[in-house]
């Protein structure tokens, strides 16, 4: 097995009585993974790369499923200031499917930033978000919008239509000219289908009236509001009514064993229901078992992402699975042989 690469068993898949491939490699102290022959993750592994390991689902226990997401998630790194890191050019935007539950294809992605330090390697958002100060806060937003917006136009170049989505907090709403910039910034293409922006709901439920009026501004400049971790604040029915958001995000305490918990189940259900009346789409967020992925698909849920489907990594992984899936290769690349028919059409989103 190479250096810094690692073997695990795979979360289960949405397909039943299937297997597919896990690629888990260890990057600067981080796990990546990539599962290919799994439809909700688009890719296909190489079967001989010494790095994958093939088996049935059913194989994987609940001990690894945990270790699997306790390595995605621990963090014992030394805290890096913002300041420092955008004073050294060591953000990153990764990405994160959002997969369509209904018709089982990618739909969007979500933003998130990570820092790669030249010692440290890849840093996930607890070495560098706790304790930060708004200005830092502020300056970090406005970076992540900027790449956001300039690999939108990268994806679509290479022919994927996304709706991409990125998480900012009120505070930044409100210091940060987002629409000024977003109208400064924006791809120039008529594709474009906006961006939208994730905010928690306990931000939000700190005063609805000025989160509707945020809303109504940036909505002329293409950007929609979507509510972030769902059932985790203190918003009423009522106030939310008065909030036009796009996306209703189930927070992922609830989602988890949302398949054998009654009460987890009840609310997810509930925020499902409340979306639609709402005429706005239920998104589960952090999905880690193929039990509770079936039991949303069952509940109506629209859209789900979490690292059972694909896990959140760098743009050109993301754009490699992309292409991939859409049999396109690489731009400047030789055409070993023809390239199957075009789809309907190259959109995703």
């Amino acid at each position: 097995m190479p250096a810094g690469a690692a073997q695990i068993r795979s979360p289960a898949c949405i397909s039943r009585n299937k297997s597919f491939t896990l690629r888990l490699i260890k990057i600067a102290g981080v796990y990546v993974y990539d599962a290919g022959q799994n439809p909700m993750s688009m890719s296909q592994s190489d079967p001989n790369d010494a790095r994958n390991w093939s088996g049935p689902v059913e194989e994987m226990t609940e001990d690894e499923r945990r270790t699997l997401i306790a390595a995605m998630t621990a963090d014992e790194r030394p805290r890096i200031a913002v300041a420092e890191a955008l004073r050294n050019n060591w953000f990153e935007i990764w990405y994160q499917p959002k997969i369509d539950l209904k018709r089982k294809c990618l739909v969007g992605a979500e933003a998130l930033a990570r820092i790669h330090h030249p010692q440290l390697g890849i840093l996930l958002p607890g070495s560098f978000l706790p304790e930060v100060d708004e200005d830092s806060v502020a300056e970090l937003a406005q970076h992540a919008l900027l790449a956001t917006l300039c690999d939108w136009t990268m994806f679509n170049d290479a022919g994927f239509n996304l709706h991409l989505s990125l998480n900012v907090p009120v505070g930044v709403l409100l210091r940060m000219p987002l629409a000024a910039l977003v109208a400064e910034y924006r791809p120039q293409s008529e594709q474009w289908p906006g961006l939208i922006l994730e905010v928690a709901e306990d931000q939000i439920a700190r005063d609805i009236a000025l989160a509707n009026e945020i809303a109504a501004q940036l909505r002329g400049s293409g950007i929609s509001i979507a509510i972030d971790d769902f059932g985790a604040g203190y918003s009423s029915f009522a106030s939310l009514r008065d909030l036009p958001f796009t996306e209703l995000k189930v927070d992922r305490s609830f989602v988890r064993d949302c398949a054998v918990d009654a009460t987890n189940a009840a609310i997810c259900q509930t925020a499902i229901d409340l979306a639609h009346r709402f005429g706005s789409a239920a998104v589960a967020e952090g999905i880690e078992s193929q039990a509770d992925l079936q039991a949303l698909m069952v509940m109506g849920c629209d859209f789900g992402q979490g690292i059972l489907i694909t896990p959140p990594m760098p743009k050109d992984w993301f754009l490699d699975l992309l292409r991939q899936r859409m049999n396109k290769p690489r731009a400047g690349a030789p055409a070993n042989q023809p390239q199957p028919a075009a789809r309907h059409s190259n959109r995703v989103a």
